[in-house]
């Protein structure tokens, strides 16, 4: 099984990439995050290109914002929209904001994420981002065959920043969020990129402004956890950096990890050049 995770920053702006990309990568589950379509308009513009692909779909859309897909070739199973218990923004009867959908693909329990993003340490949604993130550590009920995979607006370490010293006060990067996503691996969950590139430098964000991309300045918040079962069968996991080039790529590359097999030559992170530091990032939303 070939599982992928991609935040296509507009699943419609994406469309001339995102087909051709699921042609030359095939993947067999894909995570979609930040589609920004309604479930109409999603089935609009996608159904027929990705039945003709093989794959069954489950999207949670609101339109303009946010959004969330699962397609899978290997079964899709009792789909849930959204989380158990999900917090509210901005007041607690607002409706729930598209950011995840589950559903068991390939014996597997697959949850396509988009964490909110928190936006600074003193806004309201920095607290509404850490509720969701407990929301979602509650949902996972089966951790050793779950797999978690998504934008989680978090870089684990240090060591996911091309400049941490930028970054000081920022979200992403702030003890209470980082916490929470160490309460999500506490239960069983594996980060299974780093874990197969242990002091590698790797990202899977890149600001579109200045060329940071370019220069490797980014960020590595798009992760794949997995739990006992299937993070013990994985033989590759690595970034599709070739998908973050061209003509309009998303600011996110995906993030692909094969399970009990992996490709000739087991395609690994590209390490470039030390960047030149620039005065202030650019926080994804």
């Amino acid at each position: 099984m070939r599982l992928a995770t991609w935040n296509v920053n507009s699943a419609v702006s994406r469309l001339p990439r995102l087909l051709p990309w699921l042609d030359e990568r095939a993947p067999d589950v894909v995570c979609l995050q930040e589609t920004k379509l309604s479930d109409e308009a999603f089935d609009e513009s996608f159904a027929a290109p990705l039945a003709e692909r093989g794959y069954a779909v489950a999207h949670f859309g609101e339109g303009r914002w946010n959004g969330v897909a699962l397609l899978s070739r290997v079964g899709l199973d009792d789909v849930v929209r959204g989380l158990p218990d999900e917090p509210r923004f901005p007041e607690p009867d607002s409706p729930a904001e598209a950011r995840a959908v589950t559903a068991t693909c390939g014996g597997l329990r697959v949850t396509s994420v988009y964490v909110p993003n928190g936006r600074t340490p003193e806004d309201p949604h920095y607290s509404y981002k850490l509720e969701w993130l407990a929301a979602l550590r509650a949902s996972v009920t089966a951790p050793g065959s779950a797999v978690v995979a998504g934008d989680m607006n978090i870089a684990p370490t240090d060591d996911d920043l091309w400049d941490p010293s930028l970054f000081v006060g920022s979200t992403h990067v702030t003890p209470p969020e980082r916490k929470a996503l160490a309460e999500l691996l506490g239960l069983g969950l594996q980060d299974v990129v780093r874990d197969r590139w242990p002091t590698e430098r790797v990202f899977t964000y890149w600001d579109y402004r200045a060329g940071r991309f370019h220069q490797d300045k980014g960020m590595r918040i798009d992760l794949v956890l997995a739990g006992a079962e299937p993070a013990g069968r994985v033989q590759a996991a690595w970034v599709d950096r070739k998908a973050r080039k061209g003509k309009g790529p998303s600011d996110h590359a995906p993030v692909i990890v094969d399970i009990d097999e992996a490709p000739d030559g087991d395609i690994g992170p590209v390490v470039p050049p030390p960047s030149t530091p620039a005065k202030l990032p650019h926080r994804p939303q």
